[in-house]
């Protein structure tokens, strides 16, 4: 069975939730699955350092999953319109990897979440892209073909999915946004299926 990593960080709980609606997309697609992972917080003291084990949640990514997943889907909230530092930590320790073409010809996607409307949403998706990119891996997005795309007043974009988390008093993921991510999560694994099929 194929593996599609969905890697996020998450701070508040939304891009986590986005994650996990993605994770819903890639199972529904047959002989593959996804495997949830997150990035550990960074300390402002070079000292202080994450447990090894998360005290709730998801695992931590470990570089074996680059190597083992036939496909990666990254997320992480908005922070002045790029990914947040934690997950570029990571990304920046993934020289090995890239010179190893681990993750080239792999379908990716990016979903992001922010604090309000105009957040920088898409900037954050675009420049998640990039080392994405310089891995050689293959984007893709979310087509029109996902009517709530035209229907969303909250997250979504073309560019992967999103979510506004003061667009409700809830911050709750609306069900525009789930449909979006659900519908990535599908694609990339779709994609997968077909690029590496399955022997019958």
């Amino acid at each position: 069975m194929k593996e599609i990593l969905v890697l996020y960080y998450s701070k508040n709980g939304s891009t986590e939730a986005l994650a996990r609606e993605i994770c819903h997309g890639v199972d529904s697609v047959n002989n593959i699955k996804s495997k949830l992972r997150t990035v550990p917080s960074i300390s402002t003291v070079c000292e202080s350092t994450e447990e090894d084990i998360p005290q709730n949640g998801p695992a931590y990514v470990e570089k074996k999953d680059l190597q083992e997943c036939s496909g990666l889907i990254l997320g992480s909230p908005t922070r002045f319109g790029n990914m947040a530092a934690e997950l570029k930590y990571f990304l920046d320790s993934t020289t090995n990897e890239w010179l190893n073409n681990t993750l080239e010809g792999k379908p990716a996607g990016v979903f992001t979440s922010s604090q309000s409307m105009h957040g920088g949403q898409e900037t954050t998706l675009l420049t998640m892209a990039i080392p994405l990119i310089h891995h050689g891996m293959l984007i893709t997005g979310v087509p029109y073909s996902t009517k709530e795309l035209s229907n969303t007043t909250s997250g979504g974009t073309p560019y992967g999915p999103s979510h506004v988390a003061s667009a409700t008093s809830t911050n709750e993921i609306t069900t525009e946004e789930k449909v979006i991510a659900q519908s990535l999560g599908k694609r990339i694994a779709l994609i997968t299926s077909q690029i590496n099929p399955i022997d019958s």
